[in-house]
């Protein structure tokens, strides 16, 4: 008889945590061994019980999943994490698979029932990516990183700042100020600063805030 599959359930709202527990119990051949409400305790749990198989909550109260599964792979690298979000933009699952995640699903009705799958997909050693987030995915990988200036001007742009404010704030010169925006236009593929940052809220780069 095979070895169950030990799975981790991370998730900070309770009723999606207590939900999906249930499936993977559900499911033969599974095995939940715990679940926690945010990072530490999803830490905490990992050494304690060395589940096969993560699946994560991309934002958490605190430190959120991709941040999370950096630290945990790092400590237990053989883990399998899969990262469950209502987040679907390119930046959001670029993050996330840089972090080291085996797999990506949102919380979407039709999607989040792959799980199962996605579990046992992971664990033969594959990668489980549904078509339309490897699509984003592909997308992603073919565009040119933002420097982290680059991101701080499209910050301060997307808050309505003049290029004036923006160099004020970041104590550089009015033309710096001028080739960050030059450059972001050309990385984003945008016709003027307008679109970069309506651009960078699509991909995911840029986030309303709560």
């Amino acid at each position: 008889m095979d070895e169950e599959i030990s799975v981790l359930v991370v998730d900070d709202n309770f009723l999606l945590r207590m939900g999906m527990k249930e499936i993977i119990s559900q499911e033969g051949g599974l095995k939940p061994v715990g679940a926690a409400a945010n990072s530490i305790e999803a830490l905490e749990l990992v050494r304690k019980f060395r589940p096969k198989v993560v699946t994560m909550d991309y934002q958490m109260s605190g430190e959120d999943g991709v941040e999370c599964t950096r630290k945990m792979l790092a400590e237990f690298p053989e883990t399998k994490v899969i990262m469950l979000s209502v987040f679907d933009s390119e930046e959001d699952i670029w993050r996330a698979v840089q972090a080291g995640v085996s797999g990506y699903l949102t919380k979407k009705a039709g999607e989040v029932e792959g799980i199962v799958e996605a579990i046992h997909t992971v664990m033969k050693g594959g990668t489980y990516f549904p078509a339309r987030i490897a699509q984003k995915l592909a997308q992603r990988k073919e565009q040119e990183e933002l420097t982290p200036r680059e991101l701080e001007v499209l910050e301060f742009l997307a808050g309505g700042n003049s290029n004036k404010e923006i160099a004020e704030i970041l104590g550089i010169s009015l033309g710096t100020v001028k080739v960050h925006i030059q450059n972001l236009r050309e990385k984003l593929g945008a016709v003027d600063r307008t679109d970069a940052v309506a651009i960078g809220f699509k991909r995911g780069v840029l986030r309303l805030e709560e």
